[in-house]
């Protein structure tokens, strides 16, 4: 009886929720979270409870970002933590100017094409030291709280410190990852030592404590950059290198730097939609909805095949553009601009066949100028917001970790190309394509809406449908996160593979059955896949007028959104 119930109560929601909407849509979700003073939406409880302490001790959104960051590393191994990259857009009211922060690290000097073994497919092996780039994610922070921090670092790493020590039950979602990760990287050395605790991954509810970590943060609390980049952590973070077939040496650590970096932006039904710039994959949000404009989508409705033909056909012709031109800036002429012109959007959407879904595209022409992860989003009382997302790429990264530091190191490196000439070809100091996007959303130079969708080539994806759902259907934040989403795989990628046969789409449950049917007769390949893979929102929305902060948070993973 309790499930019937709880069932007619979600239907009931359904309906409500549904009623008078424009595009015809309807599907159960709950209310945004409202607050005066401050926000915090990420992928842990604890996580965010830590981040709303920072606040109220006076702390700044960007103080508030970093710890929930470090946080999650402890809390939330499955997606992030201090062997992984961190990218991040800040709001500051006082310089009223929009900060880009590209936290990516570069491949170790000693790693050339030729020494790396590649898989049949041509590319870089994920889960191995080919993949490994230098963690970024530490340096990040230093930057971050440099320019925008208020309250000590230590202060800021403290409460993880002491989770670390004690143990921290692990929810659900989290659990879930752990547990289907552990037959991929439990023989990779180290790995069981520290995210095996009983030699097994912990259970839903069980504490998971890991004491190693908390000794890696109290070094970076009292020495800061060079807590992580010199002296004994990055000693053994290199002897480990040495001992397992990596590349890094000392001077990769010390050379290291994150970069600040300008937006780049479209605009679309009256709003600028910010993104960061190459050498990651903002862009092809905004290419994508240059492409998608000229539609009048709500009118097509979200019940419409033709929108759901449109959608997945228009990522597909941008991600021909991504395989073929993104990369580090730093080492290939990116044509940032020429993807961005509105005339080039025109173009590449008159590409799209409404009757029939593309099996093989080539990617654009546009014009040369010279010249698994977690997001969370953080605001404070002065109107600071940030947009961050921090990632070991695969879940545990290469699945390599080093026991007395307590942390994994990523595989980002296996996103280059081993194609000599590819913008995007593996080289020494050369930082990968990335995944990782933060974005934000704003109107008459006022930045609205700090948000977005993690999971590797989701994130774009996510992030027009996320867009497409509040300025042309109408839906409040929560609700646009709430809503199901198609997420295609196998286009062409940046490591050198090509589109064939179309790719998979997977669309979420709520998506009609007609539509379903509507577009396996357009030649669509539908597949299921678990809900996780369809990405994890976070998102802040303030209102110039009033001030007030609406919080939302993803519905498929762990966590909330909180304020005070």
């Amino acid at each position: 009886m309790r499930w019937i119930v709880l069932l007619s109560t979600c239907l009931v929601a359904s309906v409500v929720m549904g009623a008078d909407r424009p595009g015809g849509w309807s599907f159960a979700t709950r209310s945004p979270v409202l607050a005066r003073h401050g926000m915090v939406a990420a992928a842990h409880p604890l996580a965010v409870q830590i981040g709303l302490d920072v606040l109220k001790r006076g702390g700044s959104a960007v103080d508030a970002a970093i710890a929930v960051n470090a946080a999650l590393g402890l809390m939330e191994p499955t997606s992030c933590g201090l062997g992984g990259d961190i990218y991040a857009m800040v709001w500051d009211p006082d310089a009223r100017k929009l900060w880009g922060l590209n936290g990516s690290g570069r491949a170790p000097a000693a790693l050339t094409i030729d020494k790396v073994p590649p898989e049949q497919d041509g590319t870089i092996p994920e889960y191995s030291p080919f993949a490994w780039t230098v963690p970024g994610c530490v340096d990040g922070w230093i930057e971050l709280h440099r320019k925008l921090g208020r309250l000590p670092l230590g202060e800021l790493l403290a409460p993880t410190i002491g989770y670390a020590r004690e143990g921290v039950p692990v929810p659900q979602v989290i659990a879930g990852s752990w547990a289907r990760s552990v037959p991929r990287f439990k023989d990779k050395p180290g790995f069981a030592e520290v995210f095996m605790p009983g030699g097994r991954a912990p259970r839903e509810g069980e504490p998971f404590a890991n004491p190693a970590l908390a000794r890696t943060l109290e070094v970076i609390a009292a020495k800061g950059r060079d807590g992580f980049y010199a002296g004994p952590v990055a000693e053994v973070l290199v002897a480990y290198s040495r001992k397992v077939g990596g590349f890094f040496s000392l001077a990769d650590l010390a050379n290291h730097h994150s970069e600040w970096v300008e937006p780049i932006s479209t605009t679309y039904r009256g709003h600028t939609v910010f993104e960061l710039p190459p050498n990651g994959q903002g862009l092809a949000a905004l290419e994508m909805l240059n492409m998608l404009e000229g539609h009048d989508l709500r009118a097509m409705g979200r019940a419409n095949p033709d929108l759901w033909h449109l959608l997945v056909e228009t990522k597909k012709i941008a991600y021909e553009d991504r395989a073929r031109y993104y990369a580090d800036p730093a080492f290939a002429e990116v044509p940032v601009q020429g993807l961005l012109d509105k005339a080039y959007g025109a173009r590449q959407a008159a590409r799209v066949d409404m009757a029939r879904a593309a099996r093989r595209l080539e990617p654009g022409n546009p014009a040369l100028r010279h010249g698994d992860t977690t997001f969370l989003v953080t605001a404070d009382s002065r109107g600071q917001m940030v947009s961050l997302i921090q990632s070991n790429y695969t879940g545990f990264g290469s699945g390599y970790v080093v026991p007395e530091l307590g942390f994994g190191i990523q595989d980002r490196g296996a996103l280059f190309t081993l194609q000599p000439g590819h913008p995007n070809a593996l080289a020494p100091g050369k930082r990968p394509f990335h995944t990782i996007i933060p974005a934000f959303l704003g109107k008459d130079g006022v930045p609205l809406l700090a948000f977005g969708v993690m999971g590797g080539d989701m994130q774009p994806q996510g992030h027009v449908q996320v867009l497409l759902n509040i300025l042309d259907f109408g839906m409040n934040l929560q609700e646009a996160g709430d809503a199901p989403r198609f997420y295609h795989t196998g286009s062409s990628e940046p490591t050198g593979t090509v589109m064939e046969d179309g790719g998979i789409l997977h669309l979420e449950s709520g998506v009609p059955f007609e539509v379903r049917q509507e577009l396996l007769r357009r030649g669509h390949r539908l597949q299921e896949t678990n809900g996780i893979a369809f990405g994890g929102y976070q998102a802040i929305w303030r209102d110039p007028a009033t001030g007030i902060y609406t919080g939302a948070t993803e519905s498929r993973k762990d966590g909330c959104a909180a304020g005070y």
